[in-house]
């Protein structure tokens, strides 16, 4: 880029900022007039919650704060993330393809484009770009965007932060459960150990309203990220959370899910004819197993359900804070999952052998800091319901997860809006919310340019719709394909990835993905597969994906 343009473009930005900076000055009055009046932003990120696990989203756990968040603004019935943490977090802090971000293979760290593992320069962080424009940015809890210095949260743009750089720690203490030893943290890019006898969800929610306190008397502007790590795995959580579900799942994941359908149905997030995928080919019917592994699996799930009770406790928690400093109706609230209920038992895998030795999973023992519970496909299916199939998945089980949005700017009230949106759009959304444009250039570096759209539109009554139908999101990650234009959809799932294994999908009738529509509709199913063709041109999409680097 010639240093024409590049003045050029610096220039625009400072007199865009100028305006902005003008506009609020001239709207505060009294006393008022050297405060920075613009709303704070509170982001708060719920870690493998599935889409129907809450109660305003048709789930029967007890989240009486998240419902009243509903209650206040939107929810949003398809929302689509990646279909893992860590290309979801990308998306989301930078409002862009994971590949674009350096995450196209959660663990994969390489030299290719898309692969580094971390987040690249080819973005702009969400905190960097509000910090540039005068927010104070703070984040509490799992980053899991690289484990080196120069990928720390307080290299990309966070003032204070304390964070598990992991994809998942345990609960209680610093023994980690991907491998032996310890799990690492770091508070403001200096590494840290978790204090013993801490509890995740109440320490990092303690974490947050420290950081805001900090900052209180500088009158500016905050953004908070509180990336929680419940309900991950291992299921762990204090009897008092989980015991007031004693019972509750006795009958089993199979009637649960139908349960959840029919709440579903009766709350308008589906239409009132949808049908449950079958059980995923991993799932044991409930009927055959023996009586001590139902007791097992029902405790499985209560342990789950009190975790969520207890994330929806220190919600709770942020916003009697917010209320009391005088800062609740100044700030925008989004709750979200980053993707779907996960399936895995990572611990009695094979090559994970070694955590067994740490961790006791004995009846009696289960959800202490010792056990090392996961609740599998059988419940994760009805974490998704009425979904097909989970994490990991580019089905929409995997990626079509809760989200809701109120506070200021948002006029609706206890509305559900069923078009789609993406994890890319909270970024444009927080930009314009904070008055800020998004530049060509950021340190003297090109970058790449917002993939998202605002909802501030939508949310405030401007507009109906945040997406059109000729809008094209795609998404991929070791080979879990997809691509969603309109009400259509292609998804691909074998491994190993083939072009031709890709399914068509109508989603305004078949929300279970069931009905393959690649015969039935061959030149909807050309266009899509062009589209894909452009999408994973500009990605530079690598399948197999590279070799990561030795250690």
């Amino acid at each position: 880029m010639n240093k024409k343009f590049r003045w050029h473009t610096v220039l625009h930005f400072c007199i865009i900022a100028l305006i902005t900076v003008g506009t609020l000055s001239c709207s505060h009055s009294g006393n008022k007039q050297d405060e920075d009046q613009r709303p704070n932003i509170l982001l708060i990120v719920a870690d493998d919650l599935g889409y129907a696990d809450i109660d305003c989203y048709g789930g029967d756990i007890a989240t009486p704060v998240i419902d009243d968040l509903a209650n206040s603004g939107i929810k949003f019935s398809r929302f689509h993330t990646a279909p893992m943490c860590a290309p979801t977090r990308a998306m989301l802090l930078s409002g862009n393809d994971n590949h674009i971000a350096g995450m196209g293979g959660q663990g994969l760290v390489t030299e290719e484009f898309g692969y580094e593992g971390r987040l690249t320069n080819r973005i702009i962080t969400i905190p960097e770009l509000l910090g540039e424009a005068g927010y104070y940015t703070c984040m509490a809890g799992k980053w899991h965007l690289g484990l080196d210095s120069i990928s720390n949260p307080h290299e990309k743009g966070f003032d204070h932060s304390f964070a598990l750089l992991e994809g998942a720690g345990n609960h209680y203490n610093n023994r980690s459960v991907l491998r032996a030893g310890n799990s690492s943290y770091t508070e403001d890019g200096v590494s840290v150990a978790w204090k013993e006898g801490n509890y995740s969800t109440d320490y990092y929610t303690d974490k947050i309203i420290d950081y805001i306190d900090l900052n209180r008397e500088k009158k500016q502007p905050f953004f908070a990220f509180a990336a929680y790590t419940s309900p991950h795995w291992p299921l762990q959580v204090d009897k008092k959370h989980w015991e007031k579900y004693k019972g509750r799942y006795d009958e089993g994941y199979e009637k649960l899910k139908l349960r959840r359908l029919e709440s579903l149905k009766r709350i308008g997030m589906i239409s009132a004819d949808a049908g449950l995928p079958p059980n995923h080919e991993s799932v044991s019917p409930w009927d055959s197993l023996s009586e001590e592994e139902k007791l097992m699996e029902a405790r499985k799930m209560e342990l789950y359900a009190g975790m969520v009770d207890n994330l929806d406790y220190n919600i709770g928690r942020l916003i009697t804070y917010l209320k009391d400093i005088g800062e609740y109706e100044n700030t925008l609230i989004v709750f979200m999952s980053d993707n779907g209920a996960a399936y895995r038992d990572f611990i009695n895998s094979d090559n994970h052998a070694v955590l067994r030795e740490y961790y006791n999973d004995d009846y009696e023992n289960m959800g202490r800091a010792d056990s090392y519970i996961s609740y599998g496909p059988q419940w994760a299916e009805t974490g998704t319901s009425p979904f097909r199939f989970f994490k990991d998945y580019a089905t929409q089980g995997g990626i079509n997860t809760p989200m809701i949005i109120c506070g200021p700017h948002v006029t609706k009230r206890s509305e559900t809006y069923h078009g789609f949106t993406s994890v890319q759009d909270l970024a444009p959304t927080f930009y314009e919310v904070a008055g800020i444009a998004y530049p060509e250039i950021f340190e003297e570096r090109e970058v790449y340019p917002l993939k998202g759209t605002s909802l501030l539109p939508y949310v405030s009554g401007k507009s109906s719709e945040v997406h059109s139908d000729e809008y094209v999101f795609a998404m991929e990650h070791y080979g879990h394909a997809m691509l969603r234009k309109g009400k259509w959809k292609i998804t691909n799932f074998i491994r190993p990835f083939e072009l031709e294994n890709f399914m068509l999908y109508d989603l305004s009738t078949d929300i279970g993905e069931q009905t393959d529509l690649r015969e039935a509709e061959p030149d909807k199913y050309d266009e899509m597969l062009r589209e894909w063709a452009v999408f994973s041109d500009k990605i530079q999409l690598q399948i197999p994906p590279p070799t990561p680097l030795s250690e």
